[in-house]
């Protein structure tokens, strides 16, 4: 197991670490003076980020159809490149139509309509991948140490940005360009390294001997279904079960506010009063705690093989950060404080739907699309949470606030009901039924 953690993992963390830097790192140069240079007016950058969703969700059942025909290596490495172009692109942007034409390409690449070819989503390839490689009471550790690429992403992303902030008119550019003209060149540098590095299925993993691979198989419990393609009957046959429909709907109540946290964080803390250069070191705080949080309850959640207390303890963290940024107002360290909980509230409740969902998913073809339904439903919430901070509303934002409350909530329902499935399940496996559902 420690053979497949070095060779799996890393080279996925790394990848990820560089797609949800380029993906919000926008938010970070709003705060530097992109709004002002090219003239956004009104909710044109709300407009901007949202655009980026559009072909990120149209595009992902049809992605993950098309998984088995092609690599991980291929699909990741290639998308990884096509991300890196597009947002090196941005760097260079003049005006609101070139701006919307770059984040539509980023949502694009980062869906797999690239070159001609169909790659799957970074985080959503990701996990599907990690999927098939470990067990059900495994899956947390390897699932959150993955996801944690996103919390390193925004920390990083925020540390990056305060010292790139200083670099405001080297070579007659502003520090807003530089943003992305960096991370855009490390991320093509990345992809071309990652194709040497990414692995793929278990049963085409070179580097583990025959009895390996099928000793993989067999503890996964792969081995007991068909591998072939998905047609549109499957599809059909999925989503007549309410409880393969409602994974989609609990993650997308967390997708709300843990969007509107990285794409609003820095813009909250700066109508505080803060400068640039403070403004994102302070958004860097609330994902490390986030960071700890979700590695914390990773091990104790695989380790007492129960997911959904500590998603309902992830939703109460969110509800209570969220009820103190709508009540308290001008006095910094209180909302400071509620910010720290909403992110890790949020992410921890996060990562703990996905791993609780996809490993409740069996076999390449449930779990196929069934790791599309739920990336590609639940960020639709993305494009919720583009408008939930609108200029307008600044400083005190109620109306951001209450949106994510609102999500929240949605997800406490779908949670509960969720939980009610599985347990109906449960009881069907002891009456004969193979697969195993964890609660």
């Amino acid at each position: 197991m420690r053979k497949i953690d070095v060779r799996l993992l890393p080279i996925l963390f790394v990848i990820y670490v560089a797609a949800f830097l380029d993906r919000v790192n926008i938010s970070n140069a709003l705060t530097m003076g992109l709004q002002k240079d090219l003239h956004l007016t009104g909710n044109q950058p709300n407009v901007a980020l949202a655009i980026f969703f559009i072909p990120y969700v149209v595009f992902e059942i049809p992605s993950n159809i098309l998984l088995k025909r092609l690599t991980p290596r291929v699909w990741l490495s290639g998308c990884t490149v096509g991300f890196g172009v597009a947002m090196l692109a941005q760097g260079f942007v003049k005006n609101y139509a070139g701006l919307l034409t770059t984040r539509f390409v980023l949502g694009l690449a980062e869906t797999g309509m690239f070159p001609g070819s169909k790659c799957k989503p970074y985080i959503n390839s990701g996990f599907y991948l990690i999927s098939f490689w470990y067990n059900q009471h495994e899956s947390q550790k390897r699932f959150s140490f993955y996801w944690c690429s996103v919390l390193v992403a925004g920390a990083f992303g925020g540390l990056l940005a305060s010292g790139i902030a200083k670099m405001d008119g080297v070579s007659g550019l502003h520090n807003w360009r530089w943003v992305f003209i960096l991370e855009g060149l490390g991320t093509v540098v990345l992809g071309i390294i990652s194709y040497f590095l990414i692995s793929d299925f278990p049963e085409r993993a070179k580097w583990l001997t025959e009895r390996e691979r099928a000793f993989v198989k067999h503890r996964t419990g792969h081995d007991k279904f068909v591998q072939r393609s998905v047609s549109t009957r499957d599809i059909l046959w999925f989503f007549k079960s309410p409880r393969r429909v409602l994974g989609a709907f609990i993650y997308w109540g967390v997708i709300v506010p843990i969007y509107s946290y990285s794409y609003f964080a820095p813009t909250i803390i700066k109508s505080l009063g803060y400068n640039v250069v403070q403004t994102q070191l302070r958004s860097v705080p609330p994902f490390v705690a986030a960071l700890v949080l979700c590695l914390g309850i990773a091990y104790v959640s695989d380790w007492t093989r129960v997911r959904m207390v500590f998603v309902a303890f992830g939703l109460t963290l969110a509800i209570i950060g969220l009820a103190i940024l709508m009540s308290i107002h001008h006095h910094f360290p209180t909302q400071y404080a509620g910010l720290c909980l909403v992110a890790m509230g949020s992410f921890s409740a996060g990562i703990g739907i996905i791993c609780w969902y996809v490993m409740n998913l069996h076999g390449h073809v449930e779990r196929s699309i069934g790791s599309a339904w739920m990336i590609s439903f639940g960020n639709t919430g993305g494009i919720v949470a583009t408008f939930t901070f609108l200029a307008k509303d600044a400083p005190f934002y109620r109306k951001g606030y209450a949106i994510c409350m609102g999500a929240v909530c949605v997800s406490v329902v779908s949670t509960i009901a969720y939980a009610g499935l599985i347990l109906k399940a449960r009881k069907a496996n002891k009456k004969g039924h193979d697969a195993s559902y964890a609660l």
